[in-house]
């Protein structure tokens, strides 16, 4: 399974399972509402708990899975240049438009089993007619597009603190801390001052905004988590069995510059010139938890980053574009499409210790 089709699995998933539990909430609410009774009072359709349990729960959850699917794959992109505000209120007007034509569906073919017959039979439509034009359907469409907003909602949140970071809020994963390893890339963009100077804060400030969109795709086809924006530098971290696999920390350095290269025509149009970054990659031990009281951050922290920092602070001086730790390139496994080249052992500033450095060139 490639980190994208993973990534939009763990997107998808949660939709199915609030639509499952919203699901079985109103279902158990109906049922202590009507209690006994084989009717629904307010249309006269038959009503049956046990065989309405099993299909809301089906058909719910299957319909839930359906809606993130849509959500992320066509509404986050239709709508991603808008205010998270605006965002929810379109999608609420799209999604008002899916309920209706949802309940018809469901509710006409739940008859037409009901009654064995088929959809043109006259007593099916009178009996889903009762239903369309009655408080009840009103009542359950209002539920299902507070649902609705509601998963919109979470998935919003969830995409804007960042891939993951939701999910171990809600479960505790870093309540307290704990150590792991991890890989820490540091990328920065080449004379950023400079552009900032050309373009003015405004102009450089949707550049970065594309800049960074144009680096998105490259770091989520190789695992990659984004920790932090810092400026014009974006810090990229991955597990270590994440970043090593097919060596997806490397690649993604010569991924995002190819895509990067592959956008130079637009970048040279719209602003006059094309963005350039450099990067140090590094590996080791860090401390993982939340931090705050009045803003609540999951934060690493260890030499780790401090070393990493250093390192992509080289590139410059040493000629080269991307920097990597003996320590992360010995772990990497034999890449026929890439080589590396070893550039001795160069002092970090602040540190006594020396490091052995490589960078890597296609094959």
């Amino acid at each position: 399974m490639t980190p994208r089709t993973r990534r939009t699995l763990l997107q998808v998933i949660p939709f199915g399972l609030m639509w499952l539990v919203f699901g079985l909430i109103y279902t158990l609410i109906e049922k202590g509402i009507l209690g006994d009774s084989p009717i629904y009072p307010s249309t006269g359709n038959p009503y049956d708990f046990s065989s309405g349990l099993i299909s809301s729960l089906v058909l719910t959850t299957c319909t839930g899975l359906m809606v993130g699917l849509f959500e992320v794959r066509i509404l986050n992109r239709l709508f991603v240049r808008r205010s998270f505000g605006m965002k929810i209120a379109f999608k609420a007007l799209v999604y008002l438009a899916i309920i209706i034509a949802f309940l018809i569906a469901a509710t006409t073919i739940s008859r037409a089993q009901h009654f064995d017959t088929h959809l043109g039979d006259p007593i099916l439509w009178n009996t889903a007619w009762n239903f369309f034009s009655s408080f009840a359907f009103w009542s359950v469409a209002l539920f299902i597009a507070a649902l609705m907003v509601i998963a919109s909602f979470f998935s919003d949140i969830s995409d804007n603190l960042g891939q993951g970071v939701l999910y171990h809020y809600l479960t505790g994963t870093y309540h307290r801390p704990i150590q792991e390893e991890r890989i820490f890339m540091f990328l920065d963009m080449k004379s950023s001052t400079t552009f900032a100077e050309q373009l003015g804060h405004v102009r450089y400030f949707e550049m970065l905004k594309a800049y960074y969109a144009d680096l998105s795709d490259s770091i989520i086809d190789h695992g990659g988590d984004i920790y932090q924006y810092v400026g014009d530098e974006i810090v990229v971290t991955w597990t270590m069995a994440e970043g090593l696999r097919n060596n997806n920390c490397i690649r993604c350095f010569f991924a995002m510059r190819a895509a990067l290269a592959g956008r130079s025509g637009y970048y040279h149009r719209t602003y006059g010139l094309v963005p350039t970054f450099k990067a140090g990659l590094h590996c080791g031990n860090v401390t993982t938890g939340e931090i705050g009281v009045i803003k609540t951050d999951i934060i690493f922290t260890g030499d780790v980053l401090n070393t990493t920092a250093r390192i992509e602070a080289l590139c410059n001086g040493l000629g080269v574009d991307h920097l990597v730790s003996e320590q992360l390139a010995r772990q990497l496994a034999p890449d026929p499409a890439l080589q590396a080249k070893p550039l001795g052992r160069v002092g970090l500033r602040g540190k006594d210790e020396q490091v052995s450095l490589f960078t890597f060139e296609p094959a």
